[in-house]
This record gives structure tokens, C-alpha cells and sequence, in this order.
């Protein structure tokens, strides 16, 4: 055996595989889907093991005009912020989007406290609007989100969504509407290997299918204690392709939100004149945490910025090469 040989890990597990979206020939209507997971090395060791499905982006959008993103992100996506149906169109048609990941800020009791009623007529508009996979991400008010992702499950009925979230805390009427409507489901929990176990151990006791399931054990920026989630990941990566079942979803990351939140990212030239120019700091701030979390095994990722969308999928593109190997 070559020292090579001797080298490379030999993993007896993979992650599962999940599918978002549903054609037409499977109830839906999508024109396309996207598969993440089944990957059986760690993240691009393609020597070790196959990984045959790519990490997507998803673009977020909101379903209202957020009042306080960086004027560099909304600049960049110009007049059809205004609108989730235009911005959706946008992402898809311009920026190239995988999929939309639309966030319900507008229905959160402190902004905009929007009902459910209204809140699945825009997913029913934007399901109309582009033909990508869709995610569904809540508010994050427990008592809201209880009220609204239900309804917007049973408005895309048959789309395969992925929605989200489920907590240790709050899971059960999410799962039961998720069992129903034959959506996925994104578990979040803190930054904490034991609470996402638990979280996944919850929801497949109600019977819903853990290939169904992708985890969000939070994140941070670049510059921000990214240092810890990618150890934690990380960690989370190597336990299941030892075998932990419990650990072997895909895992999705809000890589923009958690980027643009940063001061070095939304300073201006005049708040900070020495930072350079600011038009592009952000981006290169998006880029850089989206980098660090392809590497610790991120599947899909959530981005803002349509520059930072074109540079982190050219960086996929060639850490997806597998000549030489």
C-alpha cells in the first residue's frame, strides 16, 4: 500500500443526502431542485471519499423592505427590494440564485407584526414568481412563528420547502405541519453539539425523518469568534461520518446576516476612512466568513450580496475540481 493509501481517513458513514423542491412529476411545481449532503470525507478531501452533491447559496430576502441593511447590499439590489416577488425574480434572473430563502421579518410583533394570512399569500406569490426551491424561515418569535409557519406550509403544500425553525424549546406544531405538507425542517440550536443532537433526537420522536432535517448551530463573521462554530462544525462533520446518526444532516449557515451585522463590514468612509473603500469591504467581510464555513462543511449558504454570490460560487467551482486527484 502507497504512503498515500496509508494517509487518507476511511470513513464508514455519510451525510445524508436531502432534497429541496419538487417538480412537477413529483406533485410540485419547480422547474428545478436542489440536492445537498451524501458526502462520505471531510469537506473537498476528494481523494478520501465522494462528494456528489456541491454547497448551494441561497439568497435572502425578506418580506418586507428591511429598514437597517448596509446601503451597500440594498444599492446593489436596487428598486426591487421593495417588492419579495421582484427581489426574488432578481436573484434568480441576475445574481444566479440555487434557491430563496425567504425570511418573515415583517410578520415579528416589533416589526410589522403581519399576519399570518399575509405572510402566506407572499409565499404563495413568490412560489408563482420564481420556479427555484424555496426556504422558510420564521421570525424567531416563538409564539408568532407558531401561528404563521403553519399556515405558509400548508400554502406550499406539495413544494418540498425547507422551513424552519425548530428549537429544543418550540418544534412540535412545525414538525406536525412539516409531516403534513411534506416540507423539511432546519433545527437550531446554539453553538453546542449535545443541544443539536437533542434537537434532531426531539423531532424524529414525533416520527419525522431525520434525511429531512438540516441543522443551523448559529454561526458568527469573520472577526467574530468564527474560530468557534468552525470547530464545533467541524467536530459535528467528523461524529457523523464516524457513524452518529444523530449528527449526519447537512447544515445550512446565514453567512450574510451574520457578515453585514459586523462593523467592518456596514462602516461607511466617513464613520471609518482608513478601512478603504466600503463598496467592496463587505463584500470581501461576506466572502471571508462564507470561506471558513465551506471548509468546516456548510451545505447551504445564505448570503446577501450578488457580488459576494458570484465570488463564493467561482471559489466552489474550484474547490469542487477534482483533476489529479
Amino acid at each position: 500500500m502507497s504512503k498515500l493509501e496509508d494517509a487518507k481517513e476511511k470513513w464508514p458513514a455519510a451525510i445524508h443526502e436531502l432534497t429541496i423542491g419538487a417538480l412537477a412529476a413529483d406533485g410540485g411545481t419547480r422547474t428545478s431542485t436542489v440536492t445537498v449532503g451524501g458526502a462520505a470525507a471531510l469537506p473537498f478531501m476528494h481523494f478520501e471519499g465522494p462528494t456528489p452533491n456541491r454547497p448551494v447559496i441561497a439568497m435572502e430576502i425578506w418580506d418586507c423592505e428591511p429598514p437597517e441593511w448596509s446601503e451597500v447590499v440594498t444599492d446593489a439590489i436596487g428598486d426591487a427590494i421593495k417588492s419579495p416577488t421582484e427581489w426574488a425574480k432578481k436573484c434568480v434572473e441576475e445574481f444566479g440564485a440555487d434557491l430563496i430563502c425567504l425570511r418573515l421579518m415583517g410578520t415579528h410583533p416589533d416589526f410589522g407584526d403581519k399576519s399570518p394570512e399575509e405572510a402566506a399569500q407572499v409565499v404563495k406569490d413568490i412560489l408563482e414568481a420564481v420556479s427555484v426551491p424555496l426556504v422558510i424561515w420564521g421570525c424567531e418569535n416563538d409564539a408568532k412563528d407558531n401561528e404563521v409557519l403553519p399556515r405558509c406550509s400548508e400554502a406550499a403544500k406539495g413544494e418540498c420547502c425547507l422551513m424552519g425553525t425548530v428549537t429544543e424549546d418550540n418544534y412540535k406544531t412545525l414538525v406536525a405541519s412539516c409531516l403534513a405538507d411534506g416540507h423539511s425542517l432546519i433545527g437550531l440550536s446554539p453553538i453546542d453539539i449535545n443541544i443539536a443532537k437533542q434537537v434532531n433526537i426531539l423531532v424524529s420522536e414525533m416520527g419525522f425523518p431525520l434525511d429531512r432535517v438540516v441543522m443551523y448551530q448559529t454561526s458568527a463573521a469573520l472577526g467574530y469568534g468564527i474560530e468557534y462554530p468552525y470547530s464545533i462544525q467541524e467536530r459535528g462533520r467528523t461524529a457523523a461520518l464516524g457513524g452518529d446518526k444523530m449528527m449526519a444532516q447537512p447544515v445550512i449557515c446565514m453567512v450574510g446576516s451574520e457578515a453585514w451585522r459586523t462593523k467592518e463590514a456596514k462602516a461607511t468612509a466617513e464613520e471609518q476612512p482608513g478601512w478603504g473603500d466600503e463598496t467592496t469591504r463587505g463584500v470581501f467581510w461576506e466572502f471571508g466568513t462564507a470561506v471558513p464555513l465551506l471548509m468546516a462543511g456548510t451545505d447551504i449558504l445564505v448570503m446577501r450580496h450578488p457580488a459576494a454570490v458570484v465570488a463564493v460560487r467561482e471559489y466552489i467551482d474550484r474547490l469542487m475540481k477534482t483533476e489529479g486527484v
